[in-house]
């Protein structure tokens, strides 16, 4: 099956060619009737529309035949042929409207393209636990491990085999205390050692599954393993050579590299899957997850070469105790910590390569981000071998090409590296500037913004040089794919669009080691006597301040979809003006989870979406709240279909492999609580209960006959 699949049925394409049919009349025709005003020509031109119509159709309709090309809605009637039972919720993706994207994630998480394409060859293969991990990445795309707990639980064995060699005579044995290695897998998906019997069925709805003899386990782990190349180390203590593998200085567990199975029948390991790294496993098997190319690795003083393995010492450093020895590198896989000898220590800096886990494409990183071509804009490329060192030497550049008329307004400064910027910025933009800052696809650099004066703020500055220009020329700016820590942004002046996209501002600045927040009371972004309209997507920033005059001037546009707006705590102001006064903005939330408080003029729409603190309009008349949570002793508009239970979250701290992440207790409403079932908040699109209800349904359909299967889920 081709994985380039379709998720939606294709609408009707321009006329592939408007003149083809006038092009074909003689020559005599033409002039004339280009001396009549061309009506032909035009009338032409709409039959030729009409005949790429039919062409469409007779192609989709050949297309529809087979189940990698098929449109959505033929697929339960290609399914019907071989008996395919349909996932729950499928009829979803054909009747719910759904926003720009939603219903092809939608599609993508329970239509059965792959599953209507493996029936037959399932059905075969049905009972067996290699199928079970199969299915769990054909209709959920989570990666898996399926265990029989029949040969986890303990139980009397038959004296004669006792001592015995054979794979029973090993079920139900003693657990060896001198055998560490085992002892920190017990409890586990990779576990050997038995364990009592649990009354809980395994597919038990009410609680994750308890061990029987007659079920089997799927476990499931539902983060993934995002990577960072040739980033640079955080530095505790220069005297005691400390470091974190985050940049931002907080405790953060390295994750494994996932590699593909070798074949269909082949059970998946702890290699296989976005497993954390322990210490012991790290102790164990250093080699299989250190080094180029492997799960991390580190560098220090700018050096190709990486510190060799035979450097590396494991340790626990959870409270920096432990001393390497000369020459040595101690690594503590769980916290993200590293600690040099006195012959190892750095002297230019450290930089490593490692996996972080998280659960979707969100905030600054190195995944693939969806960007449309700009061929009208110059691109001054920053990083190591590139044209330009610093952000600022690039951004001058454009200036200078831009007032001398060298180019056009659209600009692009592009980072082409993981490093760190440290550096004061300052953009200054002209009537009709249309300036884009952002991360190289793969890359995601980092702007640390220090105390560079002592006089004013050490924001980043998003200026507008004039305030006289028309609305249509008011500049433009972009920021794509960054991480922006230390301070925040400031934005002044007559501004048509300032545009936040898969960039963090990390909420608080900074981070302390247990994730808690350096400066939690300071902003993110600032909107200081601005007319600019705000738009954050797919982000994660911290509380919005806005500065203006009420009177003469008129409200701000913000707008947020698929972010998160994090004040640090449900008490604090998340959007707001100086002094806790209502922001003089009309605010458009989208699919969004918001920690703390929201006090502004007006809320537009607020759909999908997750208030953990009290939101306060000052005019209700406007606007409405539709399938979103917020608090009671809110003042909103009017509201359709809004939950009253409390959402519960697995973290809500940022830093935290389980940032935002509603907990798999969290109340039924909220979970389910969006206008096409799924949950509500940041993590809408993800379909995670969707997923979850196919999955339980083919592993109902697929598991032998008396064996109960159930979904326990590591992360």
């Amino acid at each position: 099956m081709s994985p380039d699949h379709r998720l939606e049925t294709p609408a009707p394409a321009a006329p592939r060619e408007p003149d083809g049919l006038a092009d074909l009349l003689p020559r005599r025709h033409r002039l004339r009737d280009a001396e009549e005003g061309e009506p032909l020509r035009a009338l032409l031109a709409v039959i030729a529309e009409q005949i790429d119509r039919v062409r469409d159709g007779v192609q989709q309709g050949y297309e529809d035949l087979f189940v990698e090309t098929a449109a959505p809605w033929v697929l339960p009637y290609l399914g019907d042929l071989v008996g395919y039972r349909t996932l729950p919720g499928y009829e979803r993706v054909l009747t719910t409207g759904l926003h720009d994207g939603g219903r092809a994630a939608l599609a993508e998480a329970v239509a059965p393209r792959r599953d209507v394409a493996a029936t037959v060859a399932n059905r075969r293969r049905k009972g067996t636990l290699h199928l079970l991990e199969e299915l769990s990445e054909q209709v959920a795309s989570w990666p898996a491990r399926a265990v029989e707990l029949s040969r986890q639980v303990a139980h009397t064995q038959p004296v004669k085999l006792h001592g015995t060699g054979t794979h029973r005579g090993r079920r139900g044995r003693l657990t060896d205390l001198r055998d560490g290695a085992e002892l920190a897998l017990g409890g586990g998906p990779f576990a050997n050692t038995a364990r009592t019997v649990d009354v809980r069925r395994a597919d038990s709805r009410h609680r994750q599954g308890g061990w029987s003899p007659a079920g089997a386990a799927l476990f499931v782990w539902r983060l993934k393993a995002y990577a960072l190349t040739r980033t640079p180390a955080y530095c505790i203590d220069r005297a005691r050579n400390l470091y974190t593998f985050s940049i931002l200085g907080n405790d953060t567990p390295l994750v494994t590299k996932p590699f593909p199975e070798p074949s269909p029948t082949h059970i998946a390991g702890v290699d296989n899957v976005p497993a954390f790294i322990t210490r012991r496993l790290l102790h164990d098997r250093l080699l299989d997850y250190y080094g180029p190319g492997k799960s991390f690795v580190i560098r220090r003083d700018g050096e190709d070469n990486p510190v060799p393995p035979s450097d590396i010492v494991v340790a626990d450093l959870s409270d920096w105790r432990y001393r390497p020895r000369r020459g040595q590198v101690a690594v503590d896989p769980e916290l993200g910590r590293m600690a040099f000898g006195s012959r190892s220590a750095p002297r230019q800096g450290v930089w490593v390569d490692h996996h972080y886990a998280f659960a979707a494409d969100l905030g600054g990183g190195e995944y693939e981000r969806d960007r449309q071509p700009r061929p009208d804009a110059e691109v001054y490329r920053v990083g190591p071998g590139q044209p330009h060192r610093q952000i600022m030497d690039a951004y001058r550049a454009w200036q200078h090409d831009r007032r001398a008329g060298r180019t056009g307004p659209a600009g692009i400064v592009e980072i082409t590296h993981s490093g760190a910027y440290q550096e004061q910025l300052d953009f200054d933009l002209d009537p009709g500037d249309r300036l884009e800052v952002r991360a190289a696809e793969g890359t995601r650099p980092v702007i640390r913004l220090l105390d560079w004066y002592s006089n004013r703020p050490d924001a980043l500055n998003i200026r507008a040089v004039s305030d006289d220009c028309a609305p249509h020329e008011r500049p433009r700016i972009v920021l794509d794919g960054l991480l922006v820590a230390g301070r925040g942004i400031n934005v002044t002046g007559a501004l048509g669009a300032v545009v936040v996209r898969h960039s963090t501002l990390v909420p608080g600045w900074s981070l302390e080691p247990g994730c808690a927040p350096h400066s939690p009371e300071e902003p993110s972004i600032v909107l200081d006597r601005t007319t600019a309209c705000l738009q954050i997507e797919h982000s994660i920033l911290g509380t919005i301040e806005v500065i203006g005059d009420e009177v003469s001037e008129d409200t701000l546009d913000i707008h947020i979809r698929d972010s998160v707006l994090d004040a640090t705590a449900d008490d604090r102001e998340a959007l707001s003006a100086p002094d806790c006064r209502h922001a003089h903005a009309v605010l458009h939330l989208h699919r969004t989870t918001v920690i703390g408080e929201i006090h502004t003029h007006a809320v537009e729409i607020a759909e999908n979406s997750v208030l953990t603190g009290r939101l306060h309009v000052a005019r209700r008349g406007i606007g409405c709240l539709r399938y979103s949570y917020v608090p009671t002793g809110s003042r909103t508009p009017r509201r359709h279909r809004c939950p009253d239970t409390k959402p519960l979250f697995t973290s809500q701290r940022y830093g935290t492999p389980w940032y935002g992440l509603l907990a798999d207790r969290c109340p039924e409403e909220i979970r389910r609580g969006a206008d096409d079932g799924a949950e509500l908040g940041v993590f809408h699109d993800l379909y995670r209960p969707q997923r979850e209800d196919g999955l339980r349904a083919r592993l109902a359909e697929y598991t032998p006959a008396g064996t109960d299967a159930g979904i326990f889920f590591v992360t």
